[in-house]
């Protein structure tokens, strides 16, 4: 998947735009306010946006999506796909961190990968990455700044300094 060949669509909330790119399988991207490129090309609607605009604004309102988008997740490898759908089984208000998402996938040896996995995830957000931590319950990175990570934890009551 070409990020050329993605459809981009503006999907705005009471926390400022998002951008929601698409391709033929599903939602391939989420870029946050104040994070994504001007220049891209946009239309203003695409069959999949509506459960995609759902989803988003029941997670930016603390609540647990009712159901998940079709996602594309092929930018990514093999490995970082497997990461990705562990993330999705975090549930909201909790957290875990990079050793913990190893060792669910039984590759204890694989934190530094599920750190860079972490931060290559293409759909933040509903892909939950804001929910693992670094060890020792430090907060880590995010790819969309740090302070969308704060901002998102705290949207699901934790309150993480």
């Amino acid at each position: 998947m070409a990020d050329t060949a993605l459809v981009h669509v503006p999907i705005e909330t009471h926390l400022g735009e998002f951008l929601a790119g698409f391709s033929d399988d599903g939602l391939a991207e989420l870029k946050f306010p104040h994070r994504h490129p001007t220049d891209t090309r946009r239309i203003q609607s695409h069959p999949l946006l509506a459960p995609v605009n759902r989803c988003l604004k029941e997670i930016l309102s603390g609540k647990h999506p009712e159901q998940f988008p079709n996602m594309d997740l092929s930018s990514g490898t093999a490995f970082q796909q497997s990461v990705w759908r562990e993330m999705l089984k975090i549930p909201m208000g909790q957290t875990l961190t990079y050793g913990e998402i190893a060792d669910n996938l039984n590759n204890p040896g694989a934190v530094r990968a599920v750190g860079m996995a972490c931060g290559a995830n293409p759909i933040p957000g509903i892909i939950p990455c804001h929910r693992v931590l670094a060890a020792g319950g430090k907060i880590g990175g995010f790819s969309s700044g740090l302070e969308w990570k704060y901002k998102l934890l705290q949207i699901e009551g934790l309150a993480l300094l």
